[in-house]
């Protein structure tokens, strides 16, 4: 089994590597290659893959290069996680917004946007040169905004999941709170990409028993803090919310936040320098613990048993992943991407029955994804006006006169990155 990984330079990939080492019953890998642009990087984080490989004796042979066409040619799943522009554009990303007053984010409202039209014509180019390698490959898209960009390849007809780690880190925290094996919790995850409830939470599968109240009842406290929003808001809606809607239900107070400090962006620089200089460390064989703080918790478990399902090797039954509506969510079109829980296999994904949405989350779901319609319109054909309109369109912004200034400081900050500007 071949996997390559578009990205593979990234200071992440440590993390993916473990989890390739350890689960190697799961998704039994004889050749991974880490394929990237950045040749210092490729070199470390290749490096130290190869040491973990041989500390937890996995067998498998990992290869480096910087040629695209070699590293897809026979591969059964290509996994992205690039990011274009790097961690300079996400400091843009994060920081230009706030001139107007309005959250600056890499994966919703104005930088979000930023990085969708960045991303999407990048990754659709990958994906031609992945179809014409091997059309049965399986892409795995890791590359935020995630339900942007597996939209973009869902259209143009590739074989595409995308894949989010809030999912997977809500599972083994509620866990972690009730006490029970991960494996035993199933989320009822509803929603978008980065725009998610968690509405149930039973244990032993879709039909197990539901214990979200007794969940919010014992431990409401703490998970209001992981979400950094009052308990009285969780009791209230009844739910978990993802993480991100924190910057819908307290937005105001974020944007107050994020001007009295670094961006994320150069925490994050500030990180992955430090972990690249561990990285070239020939003694070091094992991720170190510093990666626990650059994000991604728990990608490699979550990636792993998606590529096992989606190539026949195993894996677990249900997952959340981004996927097709197809009617799961009847107040969107089909062609929507969705994150959901869906059973998954050789032939992809298939949500599970969703049931009722509450308007209270079905109104913004429905507002975010004719945004994310008209953000990929932008991406496929460039313009102003594009840009205009899903700026317009998104809830975070909403008044015209922001969305004027928003749209000339994303195409003055991302012109090298624009074909169209």
């Amino acid at each position: 089994m071949k996997l390559a990984v578009v990205g593979g330079g990234s200071t992440y990939t440590p993390e993916l590597i473990d989890g390739f080492a350890r689960l190697r019953d799961t998704l039994p890998i004889t050749e991974l290659v880490l394929v990237d642009p950045a040749a210092d990087r490729l070199d470390l984080v290749g490096g130290l893959a190869r040491r973990i490989f041989a500390k937890q004796g996995h067998p498998g042979r990992i290869v480096t290069t910087h040629d695209l066409d070699a590293a897809v040619e026979g591969a059964d799943a290509v996994l992205l996680q690039l990011r274009v522009g790097g961690q300079a554009a996400r400091n843009q990303d994060e920081t230009w917004p706030l001139e107007c007053g309005c959250v600056g984010q890499e994966t919703t409202g104005a930088g979000g946007l930023a990085k969708a039209l960045r991303t999407v014509p990048v990754v659709l180019d990958i994906a031609e040169r992945v179809r014409r390698a091997n059309p049965d490959a399986w892409i795995i898209d890791f590359t935020n905004p995630v339900g942007i960009v597996t939209r973009a390849l869902l259209r143009a007809g590739h074989k595409a999941v995308g894949l989010c780690n809030v999912a997977i880190g809500f599972q083994r925290k509620f866990a972690g709170h009730l006490g029970v094996d991960p494996a035993r919790v199933h989320l009822g995850h509803v929603g978008l990409n980065h725009l998610t409830w968690e509405t149930s939470v039973r244990l032993d599968g879709p039909g197990g028993e539901e214990v979200l109240p007794r969940l919010l009842a014992g431990h409401g406290d703490a998970i209001a803090a992981d979400l950094r929003l009052p308990r009285p808001v969780l009791d209230r809606l009844g739910v978990v919310p993802s993480y991100y809607l924190r910057y819908f239900y307290a937005h105001d107070e974020v944007v107050e936040e994020l001007r009295t400090k670094p961006s994320r962006a150069a925490e994050v620089a500030a990180m992955e320098k430090e972990l690249l200089e561990m990285y070239g460390d020939p003694a070091l064989d094992e991720k170190p613990g510093l990666l626990a703080k650059r994000g991604g918790a728990f990608y490699s478990e979550a990636a792993v048993d998606l590529a096992a399902s989606l190539l026949g090797a195993g894996g677990s039954p249900y997952q959340v992943v981004n996927t097709l509506n197809n009617g799961t969510l009847p107040f969107l079109p089909d062609d929507a991407v969705i994150e959901t829980q869906a059973a998954v296999g050789r032939d992809g994904a298939v949500p599970l029955p969703a049931g009722p949405v509450d308007p209270l989350f079905a109104g913004l779901i429905a507002n975010v994804t004719a945004y994310e319609d008209l953000a990929l319109d932008a991406a496929l054909r460039g313009g102003r006006e594009r840009v205009f309109k899903a700026l317009l369109a998104h809830p975070l912004i909403g008044q015209y006169a922001y969305a004027d200034q928003l749209t000339d400081r994303l195409i003055a900050h991302n012109g090298e990155h624009l074909a169209w500007a």
